[in-house]
């Protein structure tokens, strides 16, 4: 039995579509498909029925829906508090970011509020927004550092979690510049010739921010995607090399339009402010993950009665 075989089958059991349900679990729909199978080998029956519309429970597979998800909070509850005995000892930090955020925001803001000799281990996990937010809903770690916007709201329940806005960013659409330093993707596009986007992939929590922002009718424009990625970084490369235009974080293209690499792809009605938020949960929490919330809150720390004892 392996944990992410659990984490594999409710992933599907929500998506009901095998290729969704990889790309949230950030793996390859053949390896996804191989753990999936792996499970129903090791149990002894199909859990899943599958068909041209996709992938449905069968009588077990629905059985053990409810068990394989207390299995897999019981097994993370177990491996947390464990951890949070260790933890009092050593004064481990562990915070999760998105990935754009871990390389450009991250450094200095943490060097800012917190003087690393006073943090023990600093454990920093980078991963795309829909795995962060599984670790942090896991209680795998004390922070989730991400990128934020109203009109797509997180997973995070407000009785259970609290948030501090720690910056401010802004989702530049960006491109390749021509020989006269002018976007080779310009927006709008038009319909005889739409603009090719470069776009993010659904577990991406900026997909998840453009896609809410666009639905509301801000600044359409003729795109048509040609290529997909949960990772910003990999999508600034794509807009470099002159492959279309793609909305990122102002911290990771700033560089870039001020070599002149990148060059704004329309008028400023298409960028997208959005903030950068910092989320905690009371279920993993310790001295030094009270400290820097204290810091950054201006509040004092939650009661040592919502620590999990030590024995």
């Amino acid at each position: 039995m392996d944990l992410d075989w659990l984490k594999d089958f409710l992933a599907l059991a929500e998506q009901k579509n095998f290729s969704r349900a990889a790309d949230i679990r950030n793996v390859t729909q053949p390896a996804f498909s191989r753990r999936v199978r792996a499970l129903e080998d090791w149990i002894g029956t199909p859990l899943f029925a599958r068909g041209a519309q996709g992938a449905t429970l069968t009588p077990a597979g629905d059985y053990f829906l409810p068990l394989a998800d207390e299995l897999t909070r019981g097994l993370l509850r177990a491996r947390r508090d464990t951890r949070a005995v260790g933890e009092r000892v050593g004064a481990t930090l562990s915070i999760a970011a998105t990935h754009a955020l871990s390389f450009t925001f991250f450094p200095g803001w943490i060097r800012r509020h917190m003087r690393f000799e006073a943090l023990g281990t600093l454990n920093l996990i980078s991963d795309s927004m829909d795995a962060c937010e599984q670790i942090m809903l896991g209680g795998e770690v004390h922070f989730l550092l991400c990128h934020h916007h109203a009109d797509a709201p997180t997973r995070f329940e407000p009785s259970r979690f609290q948030s501090v806005h720690v910056g401010n960013d802004v989702l530049v659409p960006v491109c390749a510049p021509d020989a006269e330093n002018r976007p080779v993707w310009p927006l709008p596009g038009r319909a005889e010739r739409p603009t090719r986007l470069l776009a993010y992939s659904q577990a991406s929590g900026l997909g998840r921010i453009l896609a809410a922002h666009q639905s509301g009718g801000s600044g359409s424009a003729e795109v048509e995607t040609v290529f997909t990625s949960h990772l910003a970084a990999t999508l600034l490369t794509m807009a470099r090399q002159g492959h279309g235009v793609a909305w990122l974080p102002l911290t990771l293209a700033e560089d870039d339009l001020t070599r002149a690499r990148l060059v704004r792809a329309g008028p400023e009605r298409f960028d997208i402010p959005i903030g950068i938020r910092l989320f905690r949960s009371v279920d993993c929490r310790n001295r030094v993950a009270d400290e820097l919330w204290e810091l950054l809150n201006g509040s004092p720390a939650i009661p040592d009665t919502l620590i999990p004892p030590a024995g």
